[in-house]
């Protein structure tokens, strides 16, 4: 007796509760960061001296208008986490897509047509792949200047590698599969065959990586900004706050834990949900 399809996604679903837990988790944060204009009480830019480095409203010394405490000149934390929120979440999407669209289509490219192009973008991926990343990403940033637009170029063309490796591995395998070299035999068009055959066959491997690279990206950024060659004040970025509240750290610990808190609760969403996403997406479950 054959099992309904709703009762086995159902307990496909339980199976990946995991998975479940990481995309609302994600889904509330980017909700958050998508209406952070309406749910902001106050601007993220405004000051206000006379109520700078107020505590948060778990201290007794807390100021009702502002529940989370304010910065050192003043603005509120509530706002600017939750316009910083939207930075950060851009930037990591961006910069995901961005490298995964150049990583993609040149292990594309490699695995495909193999030869002369495969051992030179082999050779470039090698290349990048041997500089320390944080190095090379610091060396650019400094060289370009900071800025919104520079740090997702720079983030985007030092993270495809690790997709152009992945895709290259798994485009020599199915390339090798009798349903592609049939419809190479009945006249498929290169373009075609990728389309059509061995793109859709790449997917899931590449949902999954995406959601970690996501991650990675979100922490990347909010590291640049911390050393000033990211997003630049006053506009609002986790990483940015991190670093106003690192002078304050031993008497004020919250200016830096939320900023903190923010950015720990976001990639755990993200890595959660990458790990359901893996098992929800694994062939040998899918059927169960």
């Amino acid at each position: 007796m054959s099992v309904p399809r709703s009762h086995r996604f159902l307990r496909r679903l339980a199976q990946v509760r995991v998975g479940v837990a990481g995309f609302t988790m994600l889904a509330l944060i980017l909700a958050a960061a998508l209406l952070a204009p309406l749910l902001s009480p106050k601007s993220p830019l405004e000051q206000d001296l006379h109520a700078r480095l107020k505590p948060p409203f778990w201290d007794e010394g807390a100021d009702p208008r502002y529940k989370l405490g304010t910065d050192p000149v003043g603005r509120d934390l509530i706002s600017r986490l939750l316009h910083g929120g939207r930075i950060s979440l851009s930037i990591g999407f961006l910069t995901m897509s961005f490298s995964a669209i150049v990583g993609i289509s040149l292990g594309i490219l490699a695995g495909y047509y193999r030869g002369f192009l495969d051992s030179f973008i082999s050779n470039m991926v090698n290349i990048m792949m041997s500089f320390p990343y944080i190095l090379l990403a610091i060396s650019v940033m400094a060289a370009t200047g900071p800025g919104y637009k520079n740090l997702i170029m720079v983030l985007g063309l030092t993270g495809w590698p690790i997709y152009t490796r992945l895709v290259r591995a798994e485009v020599i395998e199915l390339k090798g599969r009798d349903f592609v070299t049939a419809a190479r035999a009945l006249g498929g068009r290169d373009s075609g065959v990728i389309w059509k055959h061995i793109l859709p066959n790449l997917a899931s491997s590449i949902i999954v990586l995406a959601t970690f690279e996501m991650a990675r990206m979100i922490i990347r950024e909010s590291f640049l900004s911390f050393l000033g060659l990211g997003i630049q004040p006053p506009m609002a970025s986790w990483g940015g706050m991190l670093a106003e509240g690192r002078s304050y750290m031993l008497n004020l610990w919250w200016l830096a834990a939320i900023p903190g808190s923010a950015i720990f609760f976001t990639t755990l969403g993200i890595n959660l949900m990458g790990d359901g996403l893996r098992d929800w997406l694994d062939p040998h479950t899918r059927n169960r």
